[in-house]
C-alpha cells in the first residue's frame, strides 16, 4: 500500500510492535563462561550507564547506541556483552568461551576477568547481584569433582531442567570473589533452547535479589507500624474517656498520626507492590526451566519456596498491616469528628434557644413600648387638637377646647393604635 493512502498511524505503534520481541534470548553454545551483575540503580544513574557502555563501545570503535535503547548486544572479539535497562536495575552480562582443558585442576576462569578492571568498578549504581555462571556439554562432566570445587556441597540445591535435557547445581552463597557460581550441564540442547535456558536462570538469580529488595523495608514498617497502633490504642481509649475540652489535643495527636502512617505508606507501598512484581516473576521463572528432582538433592523451586517464604510473607504482611492500620486510623478520626460535630450541634441549639429567648424578651419589650409609644403619640396629637380648637372657637366652634379634647383622646388613641399595629403587622409580612 502507497504510504499516501495509509490510515494514520498511532505514534507509539512501532513501539508497542517491538516490544514483544524485547530483550530476546540469543543462541548459546556450550562450553561457555558467563558472568551476570546487576546494578541497583536510580535515573540518574541509569542514564549514566548508557554513557558507560558507549565508553566502551568507543574503546572498540563499535557505533554508540541511540538515547532510546534499553538493551544492546556487542562483540567484543573474544566476549561477547550483553547490555539491559530495566525500571530499577541496569544488567551486564559478558559471555566468553570456557577453557575445559584445565577443568577439575583449577576453577574455571570468570567472563568478568576479561573485562576492564577500571572500567567494571566504575559501574554506575550498587551491585544487587553478581553470578558466575559455567555451562559446561554433559560429556566433559565426570565425576562430580567440578561440582565439590565450584561449590559448597553442604549448600548445594541441584536438579534436572528443559525436560531432563540438562542439569543445573548452584548453592546460593556470595564466595571470596564476590560472585555467586551456578554450573548448568547442557545435554543436547539446541542453541536457542539452551539460550532461553540460561536467560531463564539469569533472571532466577536477577529477581530473588530484586524481590527481597522488600524485605529491609518491611521490617523497618515494622517498628513504626507498632508504635503507630499502640499510639492508636492510646487515642481510642482517651477518646472514650474525653471531655469537650480534650477533644481538640484529641483531634490534633490523631491528625499527626494519621500523617504520619500515610507518610510511611506512601513511601514504601510502591517498593511491596515491586517485591510482589518480581515474586510472581520468580515463580514464573522456576516453573519455565521445568526442573525434575535429581537423587537427594534439593530443587530450586524446593529451596525457594521454603527459604524466601517467610520474606514474601513478611512483606506482604507488611503491606496488609499498614493498609489496615490507615484504615483504621481513618475510622477513629471520623468518629472523633462525629463527636465533635454533634458536640457542636448541640451547642447551636442551646445557642438558638438562647437566642429564641431574647427575642421572646425583645418582643414583650416591644409591646412595651408600643403602649407608651401610643400614650405619647396621642399626648401631642390632642395637644395639637386643643391648639385648633382654641383657634376655630371665635370662628364658631361650638364647643369648648376643653369637650373638643376630650372627645378626640379616645378617637386618636384608637387611631394611633391601629396605625402602628398594621406598621408592624407590615413589617413582620416582610421576606427577610
Amino acid at each position: 500500500m502507497p504510504a499516501s493512502v495509509r490510515p494514520t498511524q498511532h505514534p507509539h505503534r512501532v513501539m508497542l510492535h517491538n516490544e514483544v520481541h524485547a530483550r530476546p534470548p540469543e543462541a548459546m553454545s556450550a562450553p561457555l563462561a558467563i558472568a551476570h551483575i546487576v546494578m541497583l540503580a536510580d535515573a540518574a544513574e541509569r542514564e549514566a550507564s548508557r554513557a558507560h557502555v558507549a565508553e566502551l563501545l568507543r574503546d572498540h570503535h563499535l557505533a554508540l547506541p541511540d538515547a532510546d535503547s534499553t538493551h544492546l548486544r556487542m562483540d567484543l572479539g573474544s566476549l561477547r556483552m550483553r547490555w539491559e535497562l530495566h525500571t530499577e536495575f541496569v544488567s551486564w552480562t559478558f559471555m566468553q568461551p570456557a577453557a575445559v582443558d584445565s577443568l577439575g585442576e583449577r576453577e574455571p576462569a570468570s567472563a568478568a576477568d576479561a573485562v576492564a578492571h577500571d572500567w567494571l568498578a566504575a559501574l554506575p549504581g550498587q551491585c544487587l547481584c553478581s553470578l558466575n555462571l559455567w555451562v559446561l556439554p554433559t560429556h566433559i562432566f565426570g565425576s562430580g569433582a567440578l561440582v565439590k570445587q565450584l561449590l559448597n556441597e553442604d549448600r548445594l540445591v541441584a536438579s534436572s531442567v528443559a525436560g531432563g535435557h540438562g542439569e543445573v547445581y548452584t548453592d546460593f552463597a556470595i564466595h571470596a570473589d564476590g560472585f555467586s557460581r551456578m554450573l548448568l550441564l547442557a545435554g543436547g540442547m539446541t542453541p536457542r533452547r539452551l539460550g532461553r535456558l540460561v536467560q531463564r536462570l539469569l533472571e532466577i538469580e536477577t529477581y530473588r535479589m530484586a524481590a527481597l529488595l522488600g524485605l529491609p523495608a518491611a521490617r523497618e514498617a515494622a517498628r513504626a507500624l507498632a508504635l503507630a497502633e499502640s499510639e492508636l490504642a492510646a487515642l481510642a481509649q482517651a477518646i472514650r474517656s474525653a471531655r469537650r475540652d480534650d477533644e481538640a489535643a484529641l483531634l490534633d495527636r490523631l491528625t499527626r498520626l494519621a500523617g504520619q502512617v500515610e507518610s510511611q505508606y506512601a513511601a514504601t507501598q510502591s517498593r511491596f507492590s515491586a517485591s510482589s512484581a518480581y515474586f510472581g516473576l520468580l515463580d514464573r521463572r522456576i516453573r519455565e526451566i521445568a526442573e525434575s528432582r535429581l537423587a537427594g538433592m534439593q530443587t530450586i523451586g524446593e529451596f525457594m519456596d521454603r527459604r524466601l517464604s517467610p520474606a514474601r510473607s513478611t512483606c506482604e504482611w507488611a503491606a496488609r498491616r499498614q493498609d489496615a492500620l490507615s484504615q483504621r486510623v481513618s475510622r477513629t478520626s471520623s468518629l472523633l469528628r462525629t463527636r465533635v460535630e454533634i458536640e457542636q450541634q448541640q451547642s447551636s441549639q442551646a445557642l438558638l434557644a438562647t437566642m429564641n429567648q431574647r427575642q421572646d424578651l425583645q418582643l414583650r419589650m416591644q409591646s412595651t413600648v408600643e403602649g407608651l409609644s401610643v400614650a405619647a403619640i396621642t399626648y401631642y396629637v390632642v395637644g395639637l387638637v386643643s391648639h385648633l380648637a382654641k383657634a376655630a372657637q371665635p370662628l364658631g366652634w361650638p364647643l369648648s377646647p376643653e369637650s373638643t379634647v376630650a372627645g378626640a383622646i379616645p378617637v386618636v388613641a384608637f387611631g394611633v393604635w391601629c396605625a402602628l399595629r398594621r406598621l408592624h403587622h407590615r413589617v413582620l409580612r416582610r421576606p427577610d
